[in-house]
């Protein structure tokens, strides 16, 4: 059909990423980025506790559980799908 350009086997569209892609890159950012991520989240409060003082333990949750889904949210296309089998 006319329109559809290259597509990948079994891909639906044009710029998806295949299952094996998705899985390396999956393990790419949980074993590099998630660190950095982890560090950046750290001294951000860090940097928090020394401008501004110690939170109440009620305002410092939310930003940790915040933090906590964070770093996943700009990969939620690397991990669609990647535990379902081949």
């Amino acid at each position: 059909m006319a329109g559809q350009g290259n597509r990948g086997p079994g891909s639906g569209k044009p710029d998806e990423m295949s299952l094996k892609a998705r899985k390396r890159w999956s393990l790419v950012v949980l074993l590099l980025w998630l660190p950095i991520w982890i560090v950046i989240a750290v001294s951000l409060m860090n940097w928090l506790d020394a401008r501004f003082g110690r939170m109440p333990i009620w305002a410092e949750v939310p930003v940790y559980i915040l933090l906590a889904f964070a770093w996943a949210i700009p990969f939620r296309g690397v991990f669609r799908g990647i535990g379902r089998g081949e």
